[in-house]
């Protein structure tokens, strides 16, 4: 049998309304052995047992200072040597944005940048959120560099990085999340920090596969969506990745968010083996 790593990371776009609608299903007979989830939007008070603390995982969840907003976790088979909250900025520390574990050789993150609107103070937040994470993705490598482990950040983006990324790019330039600016960033963050977009690196062209579809109109029916949800690992283990995989829901009426799960698989040291 090989020794495999699968990791899953989703946008819930509120746990708890997506444990009423499926989620708890798919965490259940899926074979993830780390499922990163973004959007929680709950108090760790808040969530249902099967949610907060579901058995055969340990749980971690960062909620933000706002209620009802934001909000990452991180469930793992295996016990993680050490978690973080936050990544040293102050003003991000509690906004339930960023949240790594420590696995044997590997350390997972679940990352949910903000989704900025051009023009806002929330586009600012972006920036500054943007402009803060970078230096520590170059930091963050180094030190398991220095430890024996590789990273694999994955989580909610938002942004589409190329053309290829979003159905319709054209409309889309002036708008947050397919901004010059903001892809020139993720470009920095392949090209200087040197991390990979696993996905592209096994898929290189598009269009698609997308993982985000508004609520709006048909833009699930048409497929008219952005893949917008990454995992992107430093350069070892992205060397190691065999597939990803987009779990698009069959129908609209089978999905428990607007976004789907993506699911990548390592030939890797797995830790719960």
């Amino acid at each position: 049998m090989r020794d495999v790593l699968t990791v899953s990371t989703v946008n819930v776009n509120g746990l708890r309304a997506a444990a009423k609608k499926g989620f708890v299903e798919w965490l259940t007979a899926g074979g993830a052995d780390v499922v990163a989830c973004q959007e929680v939007r709950a108090e760790l008070d808040q969530l249902p047992a099967e949610v907060a603390a579901p058995e055969d995982w340990f749980a971690f969840h960062a909620p933000s200072e706002v209620k009802g907003r934001n909000g990452v976790s991180v469930y793992s088979r295996t016990e993680p040597d050490f978690v973080r909250i936050g990544f040293g900025e102050p003003e991000f520390e509690l906004s339930g944005r960023y949240l790594e574990v420590h696995l044997p050789g590997v350390i997972v993150a679940s990352l949910y940048l903000p989704s900025g609107d051009v023009g806002t103070v929330r586009q600012e937040e972006k920036e500054r959120f943007m402009a803060a994470f970078l230096p520590y993705l170059g930091e963050l490598r180094g030190k398991a560099e220095a430890a024996g482990k590789e990273v694999l950040v994955v989580g909610d983006w938002n942004i589409a990085h190329a053309e290829a990324d979003l159905k319709n790019w054209k409309t889309n330039q002036k708008n947050s999340g397919f901004l010059p600016e903001e892809r020139a960033w993720l470009s920095r963050v392949f090209d200087e920090a040197g991390y990979v977009d696993v996905h592209r690196k096994l898929v290189p062209e598009g269009p698609g596969p997308y993982t985000w579809w508004s609520y709006r109109g048909k833009a699930f029916d048409n497929d008219a969506g952005w893949r917008i949800d990454y995992q992107i690992a430093t350069p070892g283990l992205a060397e190691k990745c065999t597939s990803v995989v987009v779990e698009r829901a069959d129908t609209y009426e089978g999905r428990w968010s607007d976004h789907a799960p993506v699911t990548a698989t390592f030939d890797w040291p797995n830790p719960a083996a």
